[in-house]
C-alpha cells in the first residue's frame, strides 16, 4: 500500500520549507515571490489523463512575466483535461497573493460553468496522491470568476470539492458559496490574496477587501476521493499543497508571493 508523505500545520515554514530557492526573490515586508517570473521552476502541471509533470500541449507556459494557462494546443476540443500547476512544497501558515486576469476564448466544448472560471486550490491532497485519470481535486478552492457584459457575478468564491467547512460555527457541506466580492468583467488584472491560519481562520480578499472567511477545514466522509485520503491523514486539514486551476478559459496569472507566518 503506498504511502504519502504527512503533512503537519506546525512544522510547515519552520525552516522556510519551500522557499530557499526565492530568497533572491524577496520583496517589501516579507513577501517572497514563488513564482520567477521567466520559468516554472518550482512548479508541477497534472492534467487529467496525463502522469504527474506532463505538461500537456503547453498548457502551462510562460510569457511576459505570467503563468499563462492556454488551449491552442488542445486541438478543437478541451474533453475534460482539468489541470492544476503545483508549487513544490505543502504550506499551512501564510499569506499569498497574487494577479489574475481571464483572456481569449473558453474550449468549445466545456461546460458553460466553467466559462471564466478558475482558481487557486489551499490544503490541497498532495499531487502525488492524484490518479492519472482524477479530475477534481481534494482541496479547498478559492474560485476567481470573471464577470459577464451584464449581471453580477462574484469572484473570491469557496469551492470544496471532498472536503467541509466551518462558518459561522455552523458545519457546511454546499459545495460553492459565493463571496461578496463586487463584479470584474473583461480582461483586467484583479488583486487576489488568501490568510490561511492551518486549521483556523482562512480569509479571501480581492483587491484589498476581505470578501469571505471559514475555518476548520477537513475531509468530507461521503466523498470517495477524500475517503482515500482519510487513510493516510487527519480527517482535520492543516495544511497541504497549493496550485493554480486549469479549467476551459484561458486565464493568467503574474505576481505570485507569499508571506509566511
Amino acid at each position: 500500500m503506498r504511502r504519502f508523505p504527512l503533512v503537519v500545520g506546525p512544522i510547515l515554514f519552520a525552516a522556510g520549507l519551500g522557499l530557499a530557492g526565492f530568497q533572491h526573490h524577496q520583496s517589501e515586508q516579507g513577501w517572497v515571490r514563488i513564482f520567477d517570473g521567466k520559468t516554472l521552476n518550482g512548479w508541477t502541471p497534472k492534467i487529467t489523463g496525463y502522469k504527474l509533470g506532463d505538461n500537456f500541449a503547453n498548457t502551462f507556459r510562460v510569457k511576459d512575466g505570467s503563468i499563462q494557462i492556454n488551449y491552442d494546443g488542445y486541438g478543437p476540443t478541451f474533453k475534460n483535461r482539468w489541470g492544476y500547476l503545483f508549487y513544490k512544497s505543502p504550506l499551512s501558515n501564510y499569506k499569498l497573493r497574487l494577479e489574475y486576469r481571464f483572456t481569449g476564448e473558453q474550449m468549445p466544448d466545456a461546460p458553460g460553468w466553467a466559462w471564466r472560471n478558475s482558481g487557486v486550490m489551499i490544503h490541497s491532497q498532495p499531487p502525488e496522491s492524484l490518479t492519472v485519470d482524477q479530475d477534481w481535486l481534494v482541496s479547498a478552492e478559492v474560485q476567481l470568476l470573471g464577470g459577464p457584459e451584464t449581471g453580477e457575478r462574484h469572484t473570491g468564491n469557496l469551492c470544496t470539492p471532498g472536503i467541509n467547512v466551518v462558518m459561522d460555527g455552523k458545519l457546511v457541506t454546499q459545495h460553492c458559496i459565493d463571496s461578496n466580492s463586487p463584479t470584474y468583467r473583461g480582461d483586467q488584472w484583479v488583486r487576489m490574496e488568501i490568510e490561511v491560519h492551518g486549521h483556523g481562520k482562512i480569509i479571501h480578499r480581492i483587491n484589498g477587501k476581505e470578501v469571505i472567511s471559514y475555518s476548520q477545514v477537513q475531509y468530507d466522509a461521503k466523498d470517495a476521493w477524500a475517503r482515500k485520503l482519510i487513510k493516510y491523514f487527519n480527517l482535520e486539514i492543516s495544511g497541504g499543497s497549493i496550485s493554480l486551476q486549469s479549467e476551459s478559459h484561458p486565464v493568467d496569472f503574474r505576481n505570485i508571493e507569499i508571506k509566511p507566518m
